[in-house]
């Protein structure tokens, strides 16, 4: 082989190297890489949409470190006063709250697994299984969320009051164990992050149903399921109207406990706003710790999306 023959590759190469880099596909390579920075006015939406979403915590905490007297003048206070951990710990007594925290916690933890659990496998099956009816099932279960909730209060009354447990945890448990809203958001979510070859692949290496939803369904799934527990655990946390039906004061939830601080002639603002406080610290606390985690998994799906 020549000298000649030796170089023209490379001359080849650079002249090819100088026209890709004046190709459109060239340039939108290039220019991937580069950071996008925010302007002044996004700082200042930003800021506007921040102040408007706490501006209902910041009043309640207002509200709760103040009397009752001070509220009802003109103009509001607006800012902290010095009464708080006094109505915090009036809340606390009147309303039973040591008993409620510790109700909710448990119903509102199990509701989230169970809710997360059930829709993450019917979901899968919906998405990935092939049987007789699944569209009409689909349909069905579809269809439940159109029905409005108070419809169903008094045959489940009924039924929760035959089976003796009236006034007990698992009347508020076991109707929500099964989400007909986190089946869809399951199903639809894992339509598109579960690809059809990696079950297939895992069936030909011999894994059992079992171990194909634990170690490929559960694993594509998780960030879906971080944001179905919390959303779930929101909602079990602040339901009101099934659980001020099923349980008395006795055996509450948190919000059947502030329900009573409301009670009397003249209900004390200031103490239902300190009892409102501490119903809401539980659901700051999990955000503020497992907050990172379920935005990661968030990104980390719409990556894999």
């Amino acid at each position: 082989m020549t000298t000649s023959e030796l170089t023209l590759p490379q001359s080849e190469g650079k002249a090819k190297g100088k026209g890709d880099r004046g190709t459109p596909g060239r340039r939108r390579v290039l220019g991937a890489g580069k950071q996008l920075h925010a302007g002044p006015l996004t700082y200042v939406v930003l800021s506007v949409f921040a102040v408007v979403s706490l501006a209902p915590l910041l009043w309640t905490v207002i509200a709760a470190s103040r009397t009752d007297q001070r509220l009802a003048q003109t103009p509001p206070p607006l800012w902290l006063g010095g009464n708080l951990f006094k109505n915090l710990q009036a809340a606390w007594e009147q309303g039973g709250l040591g008993t409620a925290m510790v109700n909710s916690t448990l119903v509102a933890s199990t509701i989230t697994v169970g809710t997360v659990l059930f829709s993450t496998l019917a979901g899968f099956a919906f998405a990935k299984l092939r049987f007789k009816f699944s569209s009409t099932l689909l349909l069905l279960t579809i269809g439940t969320m159109m029905i409005p909730p108070q419809l169903a209060v008094v045959p489940l009354y009924l039924w929760m009051s035959d089976l003796g447990w009236s006034n007990q945890l698992q009347t508020v448990i076991l109707p929500t164990l099964v989400s007909a809203f986190g089946t869809f958001f399951m199903r639809q979510y894992l339509v598109q992050a579960l690809p059809t070859e990696l079950i297939e692949a895992a069936r030909v290496d011999g894994a059992s149903s079992l171990r194909v939803v634990w170690h490929v369904v559960f694993p594509a799934a998780r960030p879906a399921m971080a944001v179905l527990g919390l959303l779930t655990f929101v909602m079990a946390w602040n339901d009101f109207l099934w659980p001020i039906i099923a349980l008395n004061q006795q055996n509450p939830t948190v919000q059947v406990a502030l329900n009573s601080l409301g009670t009397g002639y003249v209900p004390d603002q200031a103490v239902i706003m300190a009892g409102a406080l501490l119903g809401t610290l539980p659901l700051l606390i999990a955000f503020l710790l497992f907050g990172k985690q379920i935005v990661g998994g968030i990104m980390q799906g719409a990556i894999k999306g």
